[in-house]
């Protein structure tokens, strides 16, 4: 916030908010949205009625609200956008995925779940040409040893000779490319175990959850947690020939196939193209928590967590939808970056059904950035019901409505969307708000997480 206040048009605008007779109320409205960025406005009411009697139990209207408007955080997941809901979404995320690692009592996923087969996989794209580069001996091809922060990084040594139209259409086929690499996996578990598919099918069953993550060069590549577990899922234990190696040399077969890949047909003087993982691909078994190693259950979730906030922010993009190529000078976005939306400019009409330029914000990319196999643990969905109700509970106690049985109480309301965003100085208040209340929840992490582990080494 300090740059902020040097601006005399925030400082004016955050002097009249915070001297206003109802910021309280409006701080408590935003510590409600956790610090939200971008909060949605709201106009309307609630109505809490007994059912039987018909008396009015509560009533709620935006009217006394500050500019007569209930604020209700954005969602979003992206930290570029809104740093507060993408926390919250990195949160839930890390919960989903250790929850397929570690189990979890609370959503039904046994312990037990830890003694099963599970890998954390990396595959990446292939090459499209020679990138300026950290090589382990430290000197790049162009004779430079480049420093972390070089913007030169991951950027084409020859932008003439270098495959852009190849590496925007890799990306848009990436999600195509995951499913053909988990459908052959399943064929080489099957064979390494000497069964068909529908025996597979009735013994083992493939698990997974994955992210996307965006390369310098700004090719996208996936982090996945695979596991076996038995025919049900994680409640049940895989069978006695199913263990890392087998998974680990399945995994490799599978990305290696030549059924694992996607054809792009030519297109004027666009080549025909066929698209496989690149040769880079790492699988390392993931270990219990506190055994030394670095491949952890906290630390898979947390890693996955991470780039699931994420876009391709890291290549200098846009965050959201362009629509028209003279914006990038307007954001000055890098060359190469910029070569890359040219290209799916260039190869929109060549492909329509692609949808190249509307994703090319996301340089091709139009598969979901984060997913998993439907039993691979619970979801984002039930993790988020499970906030809404344990904060409804805390309203019902609020409004002293928890001695009422909720099929007694009828609840009418109307709401009507009015806006969304702040004003400058509002925006620094809630940044400064969403930093304190971050500061707290890793606070009271850190304290549970030194109990923890004074408990285990007693």
């Amino acid at each position: 916030m300090p740059d902020l206040l040097l601006d005399p048009t925030t400082l004016g605008d955050l002097l009249r908010v915070a001297s206003a007779p109802d910021y309280t109320r409006w701080e408590d409205q935003i510590r409600r949205t956790g610090g939200c960025a971008d909060p949605i406005h709201l106009r309307g009411w609630v109505l809490h009625k007994d059912k039987v009697t018909g008396e009015t139990l509560h009533h709620y209207s935006t009217e006394n609200e500050p500019g007569g408007r209930l604020r209700v955080a954005c969602g979003n997941r992206r930290a570029s956008r809104c740093p507060a809901c993408a926390w919250t979404y990195a949160g839930d995320t890390y919960h989903l995925i250790r929850a397929g690692l570690a189990g979890d009592d609370r959503r039904d996923i046994p312990s037990t779940v830890r003694d099963h087969p599970r890998v954390f996989a990396t595959l990446t794209a292939p090459s499209f040409g020679p990138v300026h580069n950290r090589p382990d001996h430290g000197v790049c091809r162009c004779g430079t040893c480049h420093t972390e922060d070089d913007p030169a990084l991951g950027t084409a040594l020859d932008p003439g000779t270098y495959d852009y139209a190849g590496a925007v259409l890799f990306n848009n086929h990436a999600g195509q490319l995951w499913q053909r690499f988990t459908n052959r996996l399943r064929r080489e578990i099957a064979a390494r175990a000497g069964l068909s598919q529908r025996e597979l099918k009735e013994c083992a069953r493939l698990s997974y959850g994955k992210v996307a993550e965006f390369q310098k060069r700004g090719a996208v590549h996936f982090h996945a947690v695979i596991r076996l577990d038995g025919p049900e899922g994680p409640d049940t234990p895989p069978p006695a020939w199913a263990t890392v190696d087998l998974l680990t040399d399945a995994i490799r077969a599978a990305a290696a196939h030549s059924y694992t890949s996607v054809s792009v047909p030519a297109a004027e003087d666009q080549p025909a193209r066929t698209f496989r993982w690149g040769t880079q691909l790492d699988v390392r078994p993931v270990k219990a928590f506190g055994d030394g190693s670095d491949i952890t259950e906290q630390a898979v979730a947390s890693y996955v967590a991470k780039y699931a906030t994420k876009a391709a922010e890291n290549t200098g993009i846009l965050d959201r939808r362009i629509g028209e190529v003279a914006e990038l000078d307007r954001h000055q976005v890098p060359d190469h970056t910029r070569r890359l939306i040219e290209a799916c400019k260039l190869l929109d009409p060549l492909y329509p059904d692609r949808r190249l330029w509307a994703w090319a914000h996301m340089l091709g990319f139009r598969g979901h950035f984060s997913s998993k196999s439907r039993r691979y643990s619970t979801t984002l969905g039930a993790l988020r019901q499970e906030r809404a109700d344990y904060r409804a509970t805390q309203e019902r106690e609020a409004l002293g409505l928890d001695a009422q049985e909720p099929d007694t109480v009828l609840v009418l309301a109307d709401w009507q969307y009015a806006g969304h965003g702040h004003t400058p100085g509002e925006s620094a208040l809630a940044a400064t708000i969403a930093r304190d209340l971050q500061l707290n929840r890793e606070t009271a992490r850190e304290a549970l997480r030194d109990q923890l582990t004074d408990e285990r080494e007693c």
